[in-house]
């Protein structure tokens, strides 16, 4: 055991050494993100940026969304088209690192797809590269059924843990991001790039014992590693990493990560299931950063996190937002996060998430009259 230990500490040990040497080497720093009045310039482009977390229905987790076998774009197209209607100009969209894996080129292909069906609808994606929320141990292939009424039963960490627990692998990522960036770099329909969700989370109420214990340390070191490489690929659209807990109101608080993702993100962007005074609150400690800011995660019905009135408060203080959840389906964020330890039978008597029904029609008139007034004007939130 102490061997073993050992190696494991001589292996970290090397690893911090390597990184040390690439910044010797020239390797992007901090520093090579964008200037504010850089960035201030894309938000003025861009105009207020809102829409939703996108999965179509059909898609379990992200894996299933892209596949060829299953990647589904008569329900994208037909789910972006809600999503226009709604005045959503914007969705959040995973990719997964095994995608470019299992087939390079057809992955590439499928967002080109995707993006002409987005850009058919007027809606920009913002892609997102890595995730560390739920499943540790991702396959590819056919995507099991979803467990019944629990909250995102399929959805899969990128990267698993044959990343995670060999951090020395890690580097071997690095043709996913760069491959992705080469082909999109310069492409006008995207609005832009969410390097890595939530890195830091440990999944304590779902998957919290199956996770590497480790994974805090090597999660800190992909999210160094893929802003630089998001800064060798030198990309029209901006880059960013999202803050998702506390309210970060003082810098000597905080944590490595959340130094990472402030300073060397080109727009800030954070999540927020709080409620309204919860949500200024950090929109304004935020705002020392004179940087755009989008919140990329927000709406949980029963925590007080609603669309009335914390789009509004988001409108008015001009801060991108996108709720989780669109299209109930697969995915099944109707439930709540508590439904991994709590056991449900049938559809909740409040949503957790998601905003239509299958055949596009909404959980909450109320809601969607609500969101198209604040996106499309007075007169469009009045239509049925």
């Amino acid at each position: 055991m102490l061997k073993s230990r050992q190696k494991l500490s001589l292996g970290w040990f090397l690893i911090g050494l390597t990184c040390l040497a690439g910044l010797a080497a020239g390797e992007p720093s901090p520093d090579a993100r964008w200037p504010a009045e850089k960035a201030d310039a894309w938000l003025a482009q861009e105009g207020w940026l809102v829409g939703c977390n996108f999965s179509p229905s059909s898609a379990i987790n992200q894996l299933e969304m892209w596949q060829a076998d299953t990647f589904d774009p008569s329900t994208i197209d037909r789910e972006l088209g809600y999503a226009e209607a709604l005045g959503f100009n914007t969705a959040r969209v995973f990719l997964h690192n095994l995608l470019w894996t299992q087939d390079s080129a057809g992955f590439l292909d499928r967002m080109e797809q995707f993006l002409k069906l987005a850009d058919k609808h007027h809606i920009k994606p913002i892609f997102v590269f890595f995730d560390s929320c739920w499943d540790p141990d991702p396959r590819l292939g056919k995507q099991h059924d979803p467990k019944p009424f629990v909250h995102n039963s399929g959805w899969v960490q990128s990267p698993g843990r044959e990343y995670i627990e060999h951090p020395e692998r890690l580097d071997q990522l690095k043709g996913y991001v760069a491959g992705v960036l080469a082909r999109f770099r310069s492409d006008q329909r995207i609005a832009f790039w969410d390097l890595f969700n939530e890195p830091d989370n440990l999944n304590d109420s779902s998957y919290g014992k199956a996770e590497y214990r480790h994974k805090r340390r090597a999660a800190l070191l992909l999210l160094e590693k893929v802003f630089a490489w998001a800064r060798e690929a030198r990309t029209s659209q901006p880059v960013s990493s999202g803050v998702w807990k506390g309210n970060w109101s003082s810098s000597s608080t905080l944590s490595d990560f959340e130094k990472i993702q402030l300073n060397q993100s080109d727009i800030i962007t954070f999540h927020n299931y709080g409620k309204p005074d919860d949500v200024k609150q950090c929109i304004a400690n935020l705002r020392r950063y004179h940087r755009p800011i989008i919140c990329t995660e927000y709406m949980a019905r029963p925590a007080g996190s609603t669309f009335d009135p914390i789009l509004g408060i988001f409108k008015q203080e001009n801060v991108g937002a996108c709720n989780w959840g669109f299209v109930s389906g697969k995915t099944q964020t109707i439930f709540p996060w508590d439904s991994w330890t709590k056991h449900y039978t049938n559809e909740p008597p409040l949503w957790f998430h998601d905003i239509l029904r299958k055949d596009g029609t909404p959980y909450k008139t109320e809601e969607v009259q609500y969101i198209r007034q604040l996106t499309l004007g007075p007169a469009a939130g009045k239509r049925p």
